[in-house]
């Protein structure tokens, strides 16, 4: 008698391939099950627009809804005037009330760039977008754009990188290396530091002496704005935007030094605002958010930092600033993180990371 001995490696050789495609799109890592939700262009920004829904901007130049249910992707139309050049592009977007604000690098001419804002209505065919700021002067070089966004309000908050001009950081009469306050329509609010002792500030100038923003949240508990900040060789740090203050860049340098080694200046000293957390060497923190949601109830109230370098997700709990709590939750498992989303309903996390938008959840 003849015994055919395919059928069991068969049954197994099915049985891998279902395996596979349950599992190809799922890492695990201790507690937590990361899902890779789609691929994508060096994304940049993103923003929930529903339970469903995520739209996300791509640096090269595209806006896109996600679907995170179905996994599909649809590209929006625009109307921005950007220039991709070296770390700018397409930025941070944020969405509230059926309304879009996104920033970006825009195209001044003569290879100058600048970091402005628009703002357009929600439509999934085709958005069209109307300035409601820039920062001047416009300048020619690729680096340090910032640039997050936060809604307080009717508020809106911007960061602007200094874009590598090291003092100008310093210059109240010039945008780059500031956090930025106007009205969610662009018009200047009437309490900003200019028209309260700070003659010499630019009207929608809210804090000087910035460096590279890559973080900026409303946090859901205090009411206060948070901002995360890359120093140049080391110096990275967490900290809170306070009115008329001062971060002191490129007088202090946060504990960093020059890329060529060289010193910057103390990490701190009495007259400039001082961070809640630094980071020497640097980890290239990105942006943050304060967690509120079901999913990780235990971490209510803190802060979550994401990095670029080393591809991380820290928990900062920062209710004793005089003694602030940091734990690695974990690292190099989804790539360099960009952007962090909390879901609106269930609380699960969300990330750009290495060209991908992923989930976190509870395993």
């Amino acid at each position: 008698m003849v015994v055919d001995q395919s059928c069991p490696k068969l049954k197994k050789y099915f049985l891998l391939i279902i395996f596979f495609l349950l599992f190809a799109s799922k890492s695990y890592s201790d507690n937590y099950i990361f899902t890779k939700i789609i691929k994508l262009n060096e994304p940049w920004g993103s923003s929930f627009i529903n339970n469903n829904e995520i739209i996300i901007t791509e640096k090269s130049g595209k806006i896109k809804i996600i679907n995170i249910v179905s996994k599909e992707a649809t590209d929006i139309k625009h109307n921005l005037n950007f220039l991709e050049d070296g770390q700018g592009g397409l930025l941070d977007i944020i969405y509230q009330d059926d309304t879009l604000w996104i920033s970006y690098s825009e195209n001044r001419g003569d290879s100058k760039t600048s970091t402005s804002i628009a703002k357009a209505q929600l439509n999934k065919q085709e958005l069209n977008f109307k300035n409601i700021f820039q920062a001047n002067p416009p300048i020619d070089s690729g680096y340090h754009f910032g640039s997050r966004l936060a809604i307080k309000g009717n508020y809106l908050f911007a960061s602007a990188g200094e874009r590598g001009q090291g003092m100008i950081a310093q210059d109240p009469t010039k945008h780059p290396g500031s956090i930025i306050r106007i009205h969610t329509d662009g018009s200047i609010p009437k309490d900003n530091p200019k028209f309260e002792g700070k003659s010499d500030w630019l009207p929608e100038i809210y804090q000087i002496g910035i460096r590279n923003p890559q973080g900026l949240v409303l946090s859901p508990y205090d009411q206060k704005i948070y901002l995360s900040n890359h120093g140049a060789r080391g110096g990275d740090w967490f900290g809170e935007v306070k009115k008329g203050e001062n971060y002191g860049w490129k007088i202090l340098g946060w504990g960093g030094t020059n890329y060529s080694g060289s010193k910057i200046g103390p990490k701190w000293e009495p007259g400039f605002t001082k961070a809640i957390q630094y980071w020497v060497p640097s980890i290239a923190t990105s942006a943050i958010t304060i967690y509120k949601g079901k999913e990780f109830e235990e971490w209510n109230g803190h802060a979550l930092i994401t990095s670029l370098k080393d591809k991380s997700l820290r928990k900062l709990i920062f209710n004793d600033l005089s003694n602030v709590k940091e734990e690695i939750i974990f690292n190099d498992k989804i790539g360099r993180i960009r952007d962090i989303q909390v879901h609106p309903n269930n609380g699960k996390i969300y990330f750009l990371a290495g060209d991908n938008l992923w989930s976190m959840g509870k395993s």
